[in-house]
């Protein structure tokens, strides 16, 4: 299931962004008061909360150390990647693609920034992770084969070791790739020499694809902290939403 879940949550990110851009072509004014409409917003907002306690779970101890003796943050996690993808979902269904009032209409947008934001920061952010994992156990054994290489040229042939010297800086690169081009009809370098020099290439590429993606991660750990602030506003917003659905439209109940 956990191998299939960022298709079935692309899915229903992009099934909630068609929801949205339905308004085009349906609007249905007195669907979010019927009945139906009503319980698709009660039980799309229930599930909008359910990303709201991860966050307790995950940032108060106490609670977290009690909840997590029942289940584990990993599956507290998909609940509030699913709930925060399903619940948006109801909601936009709830409003029948009524979007006149100006809390309705920030309530929309917030909801559908905080999805996909959500959505790629997760899935981004993951792979950027993996991808550094990757670069950097690839870079371990670059390295292992570069020195055994450098080892066998200083034990053999010193003067190829000083040939190569010159073209490991980064501008240089360009020359030394012209250079062993012509080397092998000039006979002037061996196939070791080349091996060395085109691991200290790739050693250098895979080195810049690593401080890439570390930037990159660095950037993704303030757009979660931004992420949380935009949830704050959206929760505000969706709390005075509901406050005016039961203040308004249940009055006649007292």
């Amino acid at each position: 299931m956990r191998e299939r879940e960022p298709i079935i949550i692309s899915i229903l990110v992009l099934l909630l962004l068609l929801l949205w851009g339905g308004f085009a072509f349906h609007l249905s004014p007195r669907f979010a008061g019927s009945l139906t409409g009503g319980i698709l917003g009660i039980l799309g907002s229930l599930l909008m909360f359910i990303p709201l306690i991860y966050l307790v779970i995950k940032r108060v101890k106490r609670i977290n150390r009690w909840i997590t003796s029942w289940t584990s943050m990993r599956t507290l996690l998909a609940w509030h990647i699913y709930a925060g993808v399903v619940g948006p979902i109801l909601v936009i269904m709830h409003t029948g693609h009524k979007f006149e009032s100006s809390l309705g209409i920030f309530l929309t947008a917030m909801t559908l920034i905080v999805v996909v934001s959500g959505f790629i920061g997760r899935y981004l952010m993951k792979k950027i992770r993996t991808e550094i994992s990757e670069k950097k156990s690839l870079l371990d054994q670059m390295n292992t084969e570069y020195k055994k290489t450098m080892l066998q040229l200083r034990t053999c042939c010193t003067d190829q070791v000083e040939l190569i010297q010159p073209y490991t800086g980064v501008f240089s690169r360009l020359f030394g790739n012209i250079f062993f081009s012509m080397a092998p009809a000039m006979g002037e370098v061996e196939s070791t020499s080349k091996k060395a020099f085109q691991l200290t290439e790739s050693i250098a590429d895979v080195e810049y694809a690593i401080k890439t993606h570390e930037s990159f991660k660095k950037a993704f750990s303030s757009w979660l902290k931004l992420h949380i602030w935009l949830s704050c506003v959206l929760y505000i917003l969706l709390i005075a939403h509901v406050w005016g659905a039961i203040h308004f439209g249940l009055r006649w109940f007292s």
